[in-house]
């Protein structure tokens, strides 16, 4: 008889962070996701949980934006700071981290961490960036200001600054290792900032012309050669409205349910999964708290739920 690999430790960490975005909301998501059962249904496939709780985040509301190219900025790099030292200390005690968000820009500290952490072994990280929207602007770029729209600039690059330092060492990725997933809507400026990247790319159109797991068995090619482990940061806004109205940018003709849970049902199959975010669930918007379910479903199709 076989016995099964033991399951890796999880460390579930709630980043109630809404400062990077346009629309209220969002600091409430890591709520929504737990209220949805994630600890209980980890712990229920057979992982060892710890749920962290969240770290303290201020509100708009009792700080200043400052910088109109860059709103919040200290206040974010203070968050993602702290979250960076806590992914950290999970990879140290060999959990895998589950990020809970909040807004997207906190995968400054989750993924830089991770980036880190692979580095001091003398390997790269993969990163699978699934999001409607690019997250590549600058504050040079930028026409809302709004620090979630440049979360994957700081982590390829040197800006805005603020972000891109937390951990010391820059770029925390290399583009050769960085896929973008489901994108359907970037600003003019941001499009050319994604070609002179030359980031690893597959819109919407790419996935109804090819077939999610098509794109996925590419993506996860592209993201694990020569690297150690895969970062997927999950933004819900990727998936269509219909099925994730939660959300503070939806944009129409995202992933449906099935093509949703393949990509993360391919990334559990890859056994390459080093750390995830699950970003931008916004209950004020939700109905019933569907965002918040098909986010804990998602987490768990990556974790490696089967039918059978």
């Amino acid at each position: 008889m076989t016995l099964p690999a033991p399951r890796r430790p999880v460390q579930i960490i709630g980043v109630p962070l809404d400062l990077g975005g346009g629309r209220r909301g969002v600091d409430m998501g890591p709520s929504a996701l737990r209220i949805a059962g994630l600890g209980e249904r980890l712990a229920g496939m057979g992982y060892a949980v710890t749920d962290r709780g969240d770290l303290a985040a201020p509100i708009p509301e009792t700080r200043t934006a400052r910088d109109p190219h860059k709103k919040y900025i200290r206040e974010i790099a203070r968050v993602c700071q702290r979250l960076y030292q806590q992914i950290l200390h999970a990879h140290a005690e060999d959990a895998l981290p589950i990020v809970l968000g909040g807004d997207h820009s906190l995968a400054a500290g989750s993924v830089g961490a991770t980036a880190d952490v692979v580095a001091r072994r003398g390997a790269a990280l993969g990163l699978i960036w699934v999001d409607a929207h690019g997250d590549m602007n600058t504050p040079a770029t930028t026409t809302s200001g709004n620090v979630h729209g440049m979360p994957l600039a700081a982590l390829l690059g040197s800006e805005p600054a603020e972000l891109a330092r937390i951990g010391g060492r820059s770029p925390k990725v290399d583009a050769s290792h960085t896929v973008l997933i489901g994108v359907r809507n970037l600003d003019d400026l941001e499009k050319q900032r994604i070609r002179d990247a030359r980031v690893h790319l597959f819109t919407m159109k790419d996935i109804d012309r090819d077939g999610i797991a098509t794109v996925m068995e590419r993506a996860l090619a592209l993201a694990g050669a020569g690297t150690d482990g895969i970062h997927v940061s999950f933004d819900l806004d990727v998936c269509d409205p219909s099925i994730a109205p939660g959300v503070g940018t939806p944009v129409k003709g995202g992933l449906d349910y099935r093509e949703a849970h393949m990509v993360m049902e391919m990334v559990a199959d890859s056994g390459r999964l080093v750390g995830l975010d699950l970003v931008e669930v916004n209950p004020i918007l939700d109905v019933q708290n569907q965002t918040a379910m098909l986010a804990t479903e998602l987490a768990l199709s990556a974790m490696g739920m089967r039918i059978i």
